[in-house]
């Protein structure tokens, strides 16, 4: 917590207290566990990745949630993030396309008792329009745009991150709808694995 996050600027009491809640080791391969708190991303199944604990934190300081959000996460993936999200957030809706990874995510999430956290099969870059509008919307893979449905499915006022740029590099972009406007602007740089589907890269 001091040496990754506090040091790196994440001050934000919530999002350090549950990153401090959630066990990391829950969501990585056994043969991995001894690795869980490296500040690094880890391998999973479906040759995806658990994001380093600093990105999570980073990502998710920026959707600024105070408890009472829906939150979208397009990119399962693990679970990991759905999971800090489900204590910070009153709902999330998290979407993966990877079914083994959607069953392997919601029992570590079912572990914590994160019933709040709903996981989805489907393809992420269409959103999950079934309970839009969001507050926020996260998306964990590199697009090489943000994909328009999930500007469509940003509530007024809500905010959007993604990593977006070419499959070798990203920056995290972060959007804020203003009715039908949208202000966006970069940050640090990233690199993410790709995001696959209809509004993103094809697979």
């Amino acid at each position: 917590m001091e040496q990754q996050l506090k040091a790196r600027g994440i001050c934000n009491p919530r999002v350090l207290r549950a990153m401090k809640s959630v066990e990391r080791e829950l969501f990585i391969p056994k043969d991995l566990v001894e690795f869980a708190y490296t500040d690094a991303p880890l391998p999973i199944d479906e040759n995806q990745t658990i994001s380093q604990p600093y990105m999570v934190a980073l990502m998710t300081a920026e959707l600024q949630l105070q408890g009472s959000e829906k939150v979208l996460e397009i990119g399962t993936g693990s679970g990991y993030q759905a999971a800090i999200l489900g204590y910070l957030a009153a709902e999330v809706h998290t979407v993966e396309r990877f079914d083994t990874l959607a069953q392997s995510a919601w029992q570590a999430l079912r572990q914590l008792r994160l019933n709040n956290v709903h996981v989805h099969v489907g393809d992420g870059t269409r959103g999950w329009p079934e309970a839009a509008p969001y507050d926020a919307v996260i998306v964990t893979a590199a697009a090489p745009d943000i994909p328009e449905p999930l500007k469509e499915q940003l509530a007024d006022q809500g905010r959007l991150i993604a990593p977006v740029g070419d499959r070798g590099i990203q920056n995290l972009t972060v959007v804020q709808r203003d009715g039908e406007k949208f202000k966006q602007k970069n940050h640090e740089s990233c690199v993410f694995v790709p995001l696959i589907g209809e509004y993103g890269w094809p697979g």
